[in-house]
């Protein structure tokens, strides 16, 4: 069992800065392999891949639209996993989601993470 707490979300204008934090939690976390994931929602979005990292070896993969702006890393030490937004555009507003799935696969499928955080609301403004 995993549980997973977002935080960090808020307003910010656009071409500023935001960091996320995702603290997990659980009996069986540090025992298995798994993959740490950020997704997004906007009103009449799917949910979308954000960024992943494999938690053992800090392996990363990030969606085109991220690329260059955000950057997934973790602490393994806090048990915690972090998305600095860099550079942000009123397009990044959204609920962003953490996300933990068993295996080092990085995947970009939401049905792949069966462990959700309740999300964090990220909002620019222009």
């Amino acid at each position: 069992q995993v549980q997973l707490v977002e935080s960090g979300g808020g307003l910010v204008q656009a071409g500023g800065s935001l960091r996320l934090s995702c603290a997990a939690s659980g009996r069986t976390f540090s025992t298995y392999a798994i993959t740490m994931g950020w997704f997004r929602q906007a009103p009449g979005n799917q949910r979308e891949f954000v960024a992943a990292v494999t938690w053992s070896d800090g392996r990363t993969n990030y969606a085109d639209s991220v690329k260059g702006r955000f950057t997934i890393s973790r602490d393994n030490g806090k048990n915690t996993v972090y998305l600095q937004m860099n550079s942000l555009e009123f397009a990044d507003t959204a609920i962003y989601y953490c996300a933990a799935s068993s295996g080092g696969s990085l995947s970009t499928r939401k049905n792949d993470y069966p462990y959700w955080g309740q999300g964090t609301q990220v909002t620019v403004s222009s």
